[in-house]
């Protein structure tokens, strides 16, 4: 395949727990081989526990109030921002909101990246065989 067009609501929607959901665009299935992207959404109060991948990832904040956290650093982020995390690094994002979702885009350079979480040194494939990530 050399290229293709994907639409989010055409798409499987997955539990990241905590209330947040992701939705996978660009994977191997569609022929990617250096990267990966998709959305991600929290609800209010919500976040994604903290992590690190094995690629660097970069995230644009498409809407709401985000809490982003990298390193042990807290910063407040919204709208139109970018954040950019090197391989290896710990962070997380929150909803700062009590009231509207937060919703971020994200790319990982890589096709198999892998996400593996602070608390218990769990590694997983972002993009597992099953499809979930």
């Amino acid at each position: 395949m050399t290229g293709a067009v994907r639409r989010k609501a055409d798409r499987p929607r997955h539990d990241r727990g905590g209330g947040a959901s992701t939705v996978q665009m660009t994977t191997p299935d569609t022929g990617a081989r250096a990267l990966l992207n998709g959305f991600t959404h929290i609800p209010p109060g919500g976040g994604i526990p903290l992590h690190h991948h094995n690629v660097e990832e970069s995230v644009l904040i498409l809407s709401g109030a985000a809490l982003v956290e990298i390193d042990g650093t807290m910063t407040e982020g919204g709208a139109g921002d970018v954040v950019w995390v090197q391989a290896g690094v710990p962070h997380r994002f929150s909803n700062a909101s009590d009231s509207a979702p937060l919703e971020i885009f994200w790319t990982y350079a890589g096709a198999h990246a892998t996400r593996t979480l602070a608390d218990t040194g769990e590694t997983r494939p972002i993009v597992s065989p099953g499809g979930a990530g």
